[in-house]
């Protein structure tokens, strides 16, 4: 029996180096490619996106699984709606 874990299904996305509005276009863009449930892991270094990644996600109606300071950044855990 294989049993598949969330790490195993998640897509990364990394988005570091990127400004404002780049992380959120760019997250908006790649979950429009996915069916509804699919989650996304974005790293980003703009010290904005801890302020546009939840806000896009609450307009967008998508689930902000995760959200954590990093070493260089943050990191997003977001499940499509």
């Amino acid at each position: 029996m294989v049993v598949a874990t969330l790490a195993d299904s998640v897509i990364k996305l990394d988005l570091r180096g990127l400004k404002c509005p780049l992380p959120v276009l760019k997250s908006r863009q790649k979950l429009a490619g996915l069916v509804s449930g699919s989650v996304i892991e974005v790293e980003t270094t703009d010290p904005m996106a801890s302020i546009d990644i939840p806000h896009f996600c609450s307009e967008d109606g998508h689930a902000l699984v995760l959200q954590e300071k990093t070493d260089v950044g943050h990191r997003f855990v977001i499940r499509k709606r």
